[in-house]
């Protein structure tokens, strides 16, 4: 977030931290795992940090978008009020992202899932959900392979809803469509 938060508000930093932002964007993350599980040697949190690469991006981008999206003259009312930096935050930066910044969570609750097999697809003997589908997949258990898709699936609608719920509820303000 305050990475974000510093390439919405400050030009130069933008300039120079984007361009290696989206070159990261064009290495599949699928090639960067191995090198992650050789250098962690914690399974877990190599999976972690897999996921995070995946949802990073996303969510860079939407809390870029939802800073940028306050109207200038917001902002001049509030100088005219004489409001800190802190007020400006708080009672208009924030509140006029959380819509954008809640759709990248979204976004991100899902893609999370894909991040967390992915870890899972190149770590030799760990026990989840993502080596379960490569070995399903290697002895030809359709039905597993099955079975493991509809509970990945499962899992990102639970993470969406769970986002949902509490867009909901920071939103009440705001008119659901």
């Amino acid at each position: 977030a305050p990475l974000g938060y510093l390439l919405a508000k400050s030009p130069l930093a933008e300039r120079l931290i984007s361009p290696y932002l989206v070159a990261s964007q064009a290495i599949p993350v699928i090639a960067i795992a191995p090198l992650l599980t050789i250098w962690i040697t914690s399974t877990y949190w190599a999976r972690v940090l897999v996921a995070a690469l995946v949802v990073f991006f996303p969510i860079l981008i939407n809390i870029i978008a939802g800073m940028r999206s306050v109207p200038t003259e917001l902002y001049e009312l509030m100088h005219s009020l004489q409001a800190n930096r802190r007020q400006i935050f708080t009672k208009l930066e924030l509140p006029s992202a959380l819509p954008i910044l809640l759709a990248g969570l979204k976004v991100g609750a899902t893609l999370s899932v894909i991040g967390a097999l992915v870890g899972e697809f190149v770590q030799p003997k760990t026990e989840g959900l993502g080596y379960l589908l490569v070995t399903a997949r290697y002895q030809f258990k359709t039905d597993l392979v099955f079975v493991v898709l509809l509970t990945l699936a499962t899992i990102a609608l639970l993470l969406y809803g769970m986002v949902a719920l509490l867009e909901k509820r920071v939103l009440r303000w705001q008119e659901q469509v």
